[in-house]
């Protein structure tokens, strides 16, 4: 889960309330491209896409739709050697 906006400690409107998974787009033996929708989570205030920062075939989700997040957060593992050939 990477950190959250900039805004998140100045501001705080968008902190408001719990980060929240409203759905998840990936799962185990699937490939994911770079910049593809990992999950999408929603605040108080704001809904957010998350992509993936790399190409590789999902070995394991670790989320869910309704947990609360942190940042820093495993999300997935991604076997990137898996999909260097086949994806």
């Amino acid at each position: 889960m990477p950190r959250f906006p900039e805004c998140w400690e100045t501001c705080g409107n968008c902190a408001q309330g719990d980060v929240l998974v409203t759905e998840v787009h990936v799962r185990a033996g699937v490939p994911l491209n770079f910049d593809s929708n990992v999950i999408t989570l929603e605040t108080g205030k704001v809904v957010l896409d998350i992509p993936s920062p790399n190409i590789g075939m999902v070995v394991e989700v670790f989320v869910q739709v309704g947990d609360r997040l942190e940042a820093g957060q495993l999300l997935c593992t991604l076997d990137t050697d898996e999909c260097s050939s086949r994806c």
